[in-house]
This record gives C-alpha cells, sequence and structure tokens, in this order.
C-alpha cells in the first residue's frame, strides 16, 4: 500500500501522567474503528492509518509534536481525547489547518475552524446530574474540587451561575495541580464547608487519589461525589471500598444496555477478549472521534477543511442517536451510581434535541 493511498490521522490521547489511565482504553476504541472502517471503505475510499501523539504530556509539547506533523503533511486531521489544555493549545499551533474531532467533555464552545467538539458539556451532564441528586439525595450545598486548568476552571464557574437558580449552591471551590495525589488538607477543609457533596473536576489517576482519602477518612456516608470525568478504570484504581456514594454523568457507560452500546461492546470483546481494557466513556469517545471523521468523509467526500456537515444534522454511533448543533454535538446522557468496581444506571438526564 503506497503511502500516498492511506489517510493518516493523529490519534492523540494520554499514555502517561494522571490521565494516562484512561490510554489503554483509549487505544484499543480507536483501534477497533480503523479495522471496522478499513474492513469496508476507510474514509472517503481510504484505508486509515493512526499516527499515536501521547498527550498525556505538558500541553505545548503535545501541541508542537502535533504541529511538526501537520507542517510535514503526515497528517490530514487530528482525534482523539485528551484535556481541554491540550486542546487549547493544539488550536492555538494548529488551528484552521486540519480537521480536528476533540471528543472529551469539554466546558463550552470553540469557535476555531474545523474544530468539532464532541463530547458532553455542562449542560447536558453535570447540571442535570446536580439536579437530580437534589431532587433524590437532597443535595443541595456542594463543594467543587477540580484540577487547575480551563474545563474544571469554566465548569465550575457556570456550575455557581446555573445551580442558584435551581435551588442548589456552590459553597467552596478548591482547584489543585494536574498531578495531585495528597488531599488531605482539602478533605480536612470539607466538614467545615457543611456541604452535602463534592462535584469532582479531578482527571485520572487525581480522582483515584481524592476517592480513596475521603473513604479513608470516613466521608463517603456523609458527602456524595459526582463526576462528569469518573469512568470504569477509575473505579478499578480506587478499589471497591473508595467507590461508595460515587454518581458519574456521561453518554456512555460498559453496562448501557441501549440496542447501539450493546453491539458496540459485542464488537469490542470479540476483538479484545475478556481482558481487555476497561470499555468506558472515555475510550468509546476515541471510537467517536474516528467514525465521525468517517460520516464527514461519507457526506462531504473528503475530510479536508471545505468539509462540512449542517448544523442539525442527525447520525448514528454506540451512543445512540446524536445531533450536530454548529460544532457541538447533543446526545443522550445518563447518571450512575458506582457499585463496587461497576456503574448501575440511574436514569437517562439528557436527549438528544
Amino acid at each position: 500500500m503506497r503511502r500516498s493511498e492511506v489517510l493518516p490521522i493523529a490519534f492523540v490521547v494520554p499514555m502517561q501522567g494522571p490521565t494516562g489511565i484512561y490510554g489503554p482504553s483509549c487505544h484499543a476504541c480507536g483501534q477497533l474503528a480503523v479495522e471496522q472502517l478499513n474492513a469496508r471503505n476507510g474514509i472517503a475510499g481510504r484505508p486509515v492509518e493512526l499516527v499515536h501523539v501521547d498527550a498525556g504530556r505538558s500541553p505545548e509539547v503535545v501541541a508542537e509534536d502535533v504541529g511538526r506533523l501537520v507542517d510535514a503533511g503526515r497528517v490530514e486531521a487530528v482525534a482523539g481525547w485528551h484535556i481541554s489544555a491540550v486542546r487549547v493549545a493544539l488550536t492555538r499551533r494548529i488551528g484552521g489547518r486540519v480537521v480536528y474531532a476533540f471528543a472529551a467533555m469539554h466546558e463550552g464552545g470553540d469557535d476555531t475552524p474545523g474544530v468539532f467538539m464532541l463530547g458532553e458539556r455542562p449542560v447536558n451532564q453535570l447540571l442535570p446530574a446536580a439536579h437530580w441528586l437534589r431532587e433524590h439525595h437532597g443535595a443541595r450545598r456542594w463543594v467543587v474540587v477540580g484540577n487547575d486548568y480551563v474545563y474544571p476552571r469554566v465548569t465550575g464557574s457556570v456550575a455557581q451561575e446555573a445551580l442558584q437558580d435551581g435551588g442548589s449552591e456552590i459553597v467552596h471551590a478548591e482547584y489543585v495541580p494536574l498531578g495531585t495525589s495528597d488531599f488531605r488538607q482539602v478533605i480536612d477543609g470539607l466538614g467545615a464547608t457543611g456541604a452535602d457533596g463534592v462535584i469532582m473536576l479531578l482527571m485520572g489517576q487525581d480522582a483515584v487519589h481524592f476517592n480513596r482519602q475521603v473513604a479513608a477518612g470516613g466521608l463517603s456516608e456523609r458527602l456524595l461525589r459526582l463526576s462528569p470525568a469518573i469512568e470504569e478504570n477509575t473505579l478499578l484504581g480506587a478499589g471497591p471500598a473508595a467507590n461508595h456514594g460515587v454518581y458519574a454523568a456521561a453518554a456512555y457507560f460498559d453496562k448501557l444496555t441501549t440496542v447501539e452500546s450493546s453491539e458496540f461492546a459485542r464488537d469490542y470483546y470479540a476483538r479484545f477478549g475478556p481482558f481487555a481494557p476497561a470499555l468506558n466513556a472515555v475510550g468509546e469517545s476515541c471510537y467517536e472521534a474516528i467514525r465521525f471523521l468517517a460520516r464527514l468523509g461519507e457526506v462531504s467526500g473528503t475530510i479536508a477543511m471545505s468539509a462540512a456537515l449542517p448544523s442539525g444534522h442527525f447520525y448514528d454511533s454506540p451512543r445512540g442517536l446524536l445531533r450536530l448543533d454548529g460544532n457541538l454535538v447533543d446526545q443522550d446522557v445518563y447518571l450512575a451510581v458506582a457499585d463496587g468496581l461497576e456503574f448501575r444506571i440511574q436514569e437517562q438526564i439528557a436527549r438528544t434535541g
């Protein structure tokens, strides 16, 4: 196969650092997407090749690596899950030059040309989840504990404004560097806030450390924990004793039993076996990003910057029916509670518009 026949995509997912816990799932789901596409027509008639870039390093280093690939014409698009700080650095370096399918949950819009924001956002994820926990468990007073970068900061501010209108409030917010492992000072201060719960905007291994320390401090029974980022790997990392009282909101869970999610799980475990990396919202979002590029190529005949999908365009995925709203995606979102090392779906909290 000649190089000119291949469609190379920079696949930007973390393999080290606090978010490296998501990496194996991301790679497996990305590989599955490519194998399925290449068994048919690839993207716009071209077989797909993923060029792996480790997003677990500093945002500037990641952006420079991807930028060099784009400069040299070695990749024609970017896709993957990584934190918003990496996305911001990437758009500064390559914005408007190649299509960029950003898979992660995010804080809101990014009007950089060519950027598609495919993940959940506060309006259909965190806010309806907090409302549900107020109605069903009386959680009205919240503390935000998040990593100190753009997504937690902006999401925390959005929650502070929005929850006040719904009879809840943020009584305190604390932001710590990505890579924090000692939360004793943060946890010692939780009791004085009178909070009913914690909105956790902590990523990967940081969330593991926080949950373990909350449980060790005997606060699991008193403080609910709600997160838009905790998934099955995080539960495994923390262990069952640390997961009591943990809720997660996401568009995909391994135990989701819709027709579309069940078909995806069947294909995933048939390909990688029963000991595959945990199937979860972060990994599945990488599958989503690559399949989105395929949809773009199917409709436009290309994934060059000239490619477009009309706002309001519907398409199918393991998450069900998705709707493009400008460069954002409307999707069904679910709230689940941790049950040992698994999640139990409680309710659908948002629907595709």
